[in-house]
């Protein structure tokens, strides 16, 4: 790879090429086989890898400037890849905090192993804190792991899964990271995936039926509850700073598309003149671009503090969520006001801004939740409720 310039790497003549295929795959129902293969070519899934452990070496903020560029084409393979960029992301961000005890993952990601990442799981709103697997240890230092993980995006492709799940046998209960083999027994991964928006992602359901993990292929461990463990750190990091690129990258082409409809579009009531010298009309562009420009800014500064190792203590979790919070609710409400501009012809099936209003839908169900990132704020300025007080007894 011999640029870091998104709009040489994903240069137009691709990104029209992933455009065309979208549309194709999202009537279908089917994984962007083809997609991936040429961001492979490009070096694109090893961009966070280490550059001292065979990978690119690019930094968060880059890679995230990367991923709302392509999202801009494609979002569900955006969305998709973005799985396995993060694996190699807290890889990064770990080694760059002094802990060298997973670089196997990236050298296998180098390697031409396709890591996802399987985090959700039905009836569990703590999300990375919690766990509904249970992981029982085998007595020399590995696991099985028997439950079920939902939303297992890259279901189709993935050669290597890192899950989690919850260990009851010590003192303190634990969760357990680990890494499983698509080649493992026990696996069971369920052709569910027929969904209103983000279709190609194929974000399959996954069950895990006994799944024996050696002690050479657990990454490590986590506390039970909220905390700041770096396993945990190291995924909200790459987690909801990429889940927020991808989103902001779609906002920015429902952009594109509601300028290129105004200055296309003319009005009778106002003698032919074109929508985009209706006050109202550059009243709605202009908002569309603000909120995209300042959810943009922020999942970029975020990132490069991330990229500089800043010290911001008990405020990166709520500097990681509300860039989240900010990207995604950006999308929804910037794609809202390109329909009104567009028009109607944007309600036709075959129209990228209607699929682009089903795909930002799915941003209201990945971690964390609107809801859950105010809670997280209030309790960080306020400090915990009276009754939280009481149920852990304490005054702090």
């Amino acid at each position: 790879m011999a640029t870091t310039d998104p709009r040489e790497l994903l240069d137009d003549d691709l990104l029209a090429v992933f455009r065309d295929r979208a549309a194709k795959l999202d009537a279908a129902n089917e994984f962007p086989v083809d997609d991936l293969d040429d961001l492979r070519e490009l070096g694109y899934l090893t961009l966070l890898a280490p550059r001292e452990l065979g990978g690119g070496g690019l930094t968060l903020e880059q890679v995230a400037r990367l991923q709302m560029r392509l999202a801009t084409a494609a979002p569900a393979t955006a969305l998709a890849v973005n799985m396995h960029l993060i694996t190699t992301g807290v890889v990064r961000v770990l080694r760059e905090r002094g802990d060298e005890s997973i670089d196997w993952i990236a050298r296998e990601a180098v390697a031409g192993e396709v890591i996802a990442l399987a985090i959700s799981e039905t009836g569990n709103d703590a999300v990375t804190f919690d766990s509904t697997v249970t992981a029982v240890p085998d007595g020399e230092g590995g696991y099985t792991f028997t439950g079920t993980k939902i939303f297992t995006t890259l279901s189709p492709v993935w050669t290597r899964l890192w899950i989690f799940g919850r260990d009851d046998s010590g003192d303190e209960p634990r969760l357990v990271h680990a890494m499983l083999h698509r080649t493992d027994e026990g696996i069971r991964i369920h052709d569910d995936w027929d969904t209103v928006g983000m279709r190609p992602t194929q974000s399959c359901t996954t069950s895990l039926e006994g799944v024996h993990v050696a002690a050479d292929r657990v990454i490590g461990y986590s506390p039970v509850g909220p905390n700041g463990a770096p396993l945990v750190f190291g995924i909200f990091a790459n987690f909801l700073l990429l889940i927020g690129a991808c989103y902001i990258g779609i906002g920015d082409r429902a952009v594109e598309l509601a300028v290129e409809a105004a200055h296309g579009r003319t009005s009778r009531v106002a003698g032919g003149a074109p929508y985009a010298d209706d006050p109202a009309i550059r009243d709605i562009v202009a908002r569309m671009g603000m909120r995209q420009l300042a959810a943009r800014t922020f999942v970029e500064s975020v990132a490069r503090d991330v990229d500089e190792v800043a010290d911001h203590g008990t405020g990166w979790f709520p500097r990681f969520t509300v860039a989240k919070h900010d990207g995604t609710r950006a999308a929804r409400e910037t794609v809202a006001d390109a329909l009104e501009v567009v028009g109607g012809s944007a309600f036709r099936s075959q129209s990228e801004l209607g699929r682009l209003y089903r795909d930002v839908a799915a941003s209201v169900f990945h971690p964390s939740q609107d809801r859950v990132v105010r809670s997280g704020v209030a309790g960080w300025l306020l400090g915990p409720t009276t009754a939280q007080k009481e149920a852990t007894g304490t005054d702090d």
